[in-house]
């Protein structure tokens, strides 16, 4: 039975299939503690339904079986990586008016909403093992969106270790994947977890732009720049901004030094699926987008998460680390912005670029003293 709903997996698309039983995940007592210490930060979501994470009969009673699943995004067309910089690095004798002043984006907000691809062939899986077991079968399908600590799961299945990075690793894909998962109450036999193969790198902990990983497999989510740039919907810390470069969707530093990479096979599915045109996108663009133009612009992509009141705030930011002088007329408009957190941004990001190139006065007009309170 296993070797069937494995093979109908992949059939499916899905790059990685394995099996572990439905008993508590390992790390329970450690994400109890992790969420004491509120390193969650404003990811209430966490807390509020713990109780099921840490048990997943509480999911799904009578539960027997979760199968763990993976999906590789590994391969961008048109780009590598995405290098967040600090000043611009085009040709210095092209014209001003013609440069691109480009924003990075995480790698899987590259691509068309995983949630939405991966969900229709979860379901259709889901139907299968459900038919497989009988009338009496059960079966729930999560893609980061149910109470499951994923990684966790998944690591027992074997379908991949913990880095570091606290970030799921597939020895045959890196950790350039996608996890999703179906618990059911259909038995199966379990595979052999996999062991950690980090050894004594800390790549990933040295890459950290803001200290978030504060040892091995430990992560302050509140220093993280994927939590700053999508999860948190205040402000974001000055302190923190610079290190934001010119990152205004996640973070992938930590994800892209991981020496497991090298191994990593493009996947099948996401493929077909990928948005080229995000990605190196122009911030002078981005930041010229009413809500609707939005809307329009990211829809059917994972950005629409951060709403556009969010990613204006963070091309702000990226435009005040950029220094470009270039950025400043759309920035005076935006600190006029409806929206008062895009605007308190946009100011923060005027007196940057005027400190830089020696314009005090022109930033005397604009307070930049008063910082948006949710």
């Amino acid at each position: 039975m296993k070797g069937e709903i494995r093979q109908r997996a992949l059939d499916l698309g899905f790059d990685a299939c394995s099996f572990t039983t439905a008993a508590p995940p390992f790390s329970a007592a450690r994400f109890q503690q992790w969420l004491a210490s509120h390193r969650q930060g404003e990811m209430s979501y966490l807390e509020r339904n713990a109780h099921k994470r840490v048990e997943p009969q509480q999911v799904l009673p009578g539960a027997r079986s979760i199968i763990c699943l993976a999906v590789s995004y590994g391969k961008v067309p048109g780009s590598e990586f995405g290098v967040s910089r600090t000043h611009g690095d085009q040709p210095a004798n092209l014209k001003p008016e013609h440069r691109t002043i480009s924003a990075v984006v995480a790698r899987y907000a590259r691509y068309a909403d995983y949630h939405e691809v991966l969900g229709a062939r979860l379901g259709q899986l889901r139907d299968f093992v459900n038919r497989l077991g009988g009338a009496d079968t059960r079966s729930l399908w999560y893609v980061d969106t149910g109470p499951m600590l994923e990684r966790d799961l998944a690591q027992r299945a074997g379908l991949g270790f913990m880095g570091k990075h606290t970030n799921l690793i597939n020895r045959e894909h890196g950790n350039w994947i996608f996890l999703s998962e179906i618990i059911t109450t259909l038995e199966l036999e379990p595979d052999a977890p996999e062991k950690n193969r980090c050894g004594t790198c800390a790549r990933c902990i040295a890459a950290c732009p803001t200290g978030a990983i504060t040892g091995p497999f430990e992560l302050d989510a509140r220093l993280c720049i994927s939590y700053l740039t999508i999860e948190l919907k205040g402000p974001i810390p000055i302190e923190l901004r610079a290190a934001l470069g010119n990152r205004i969707f996640g973070c992938d530093d930590c994800l892209a030094v991981c020496p497991w990479n090298r191994f990593a096979r493009a996947g099948r599915l996401m493929k077909d699926h990928a948005s080229p045109d995000l990605d190196q996108p122009d911030l002078i663009e981005l930041l010229s987008l009413d809500a609707a133009g939005f809307r329009q612009r990211f829809a059917g992509t994972p950005i629409l998460r951060a709403k556009r009141r969010g990613l204006l705030r963070n091309v702000c930011v990226a435009l005040g680390n950029l220094g470009e002088a270039t950025a400043l007329p759309a920035l005076e408009r935006a600190g006029h912005d409806s929206e008062p957190l895009i605007a308190e941004h946009a100011r923060w990001a005027i007196k940057q670029i005027c400190d830089r190139i020696g314009l005090n006065a022109a930033c005397r007009s604009t307070s930049v003293d008063d910082p948006v309170r949710d």
